[in-house]
């Protein structure tokens, strides 16, 4: 990606870059960074439409996990779960890109563990921890969580499916745990934001909708037919 070879210089991000990219909200780099607002605790993507923060409000992370392990849920507005592709983590050891693709496909969903997936690559969980937290900044099983709490974000945003069958879809073990990770990045449950989506999809319906007369405004009504 573009924005990720501008951007990182070894394994650290620019913030001068970071910090033109996101005013400009460039979508070049889209993706390839996440900016954390300080006073609000909520990170975006560089494109995000809400006026930006104060450079000396910013904080900018490699990854959505980062984001949220260092205590800032997903932005409502530009909604980080849908930025193109999927974060890449420049200079990162061949064998963490192995174990990105392996949690992308879902090893780590349901009951399987750190373990495992470090047995897999053939290196023990702690190193494979200590990998993940140098080259993308949080867990393997945070990178998982959040990649599960994304899809579950695209379902609840984008389809009727009861949120049972989301839970398992989008790979959590039980309903219990979806709940849970869902309101810990989120800070509401997945039922109150799907209802707070449809309410303001709602309201811009009946915006649209609402008469207007020329010389009286918005909502005065239409003469009635004799």
């Amino acid at each position: 990606m573009l924005g990720c070879a501008i951007v990182r210089n070894g394994a650290a991000l620019d913030p001068r870059i970071c910090d033109r990219a996101r005013i400009a909200r460039d979508p070049r780099f889209d993706g390839a960074f996440y900016t954390g607002v300080k006073t609000t605790r909520i990170y975006c993507r560089p494109t995000c439409p809400v006026k930006p923060a104060k450079s000396t409000n910013v904080v900018f992370f490699p990854t959505a996990a980062a984001a949220e392990r260092a205590g800032f849920r997903p932005c409502l507005r530009c909604r980080p779960e849908t930025a193109p592709g999927t974060p890449a983590w420049r200079g990162a050891a061949a064998t963490v890109s192995r174990a990105l693709r392996l949690i992308e496909r879902g090893f780590l969903d349901g009951e399987a563990r750190v373990g495992d997936l470090a047995d897999t690559l053939g290196m023990t969980a702690r190193h494979l921890r200590r990998l993940f937290l140098r080259h993308a900044g949080a867990s393997p099983t945070a990178v998982a969580t959040t990649r599960r709490v994304q899809r579950a974000k695209a379902l609840v945003d984008g389809t009727t499916l009861s949120m049972s069958t989301i839970a398992f879809a989008s790979g959590f073990a039980s309903i219990r745990r979806f709940n849970a990770a869902f309101r810990a990045v989120y800070r509401r449950s997945p039922t109150a934001v799907r209802r707070a989506r449809a309410r303001r999809a709602h309201a811009a319906v009946a915006e649209h909708r609402a008469p207007w007369h020329s010389s009286g405004g918005r909502n005065r009504p239409w003469p009635r037919a004799r």
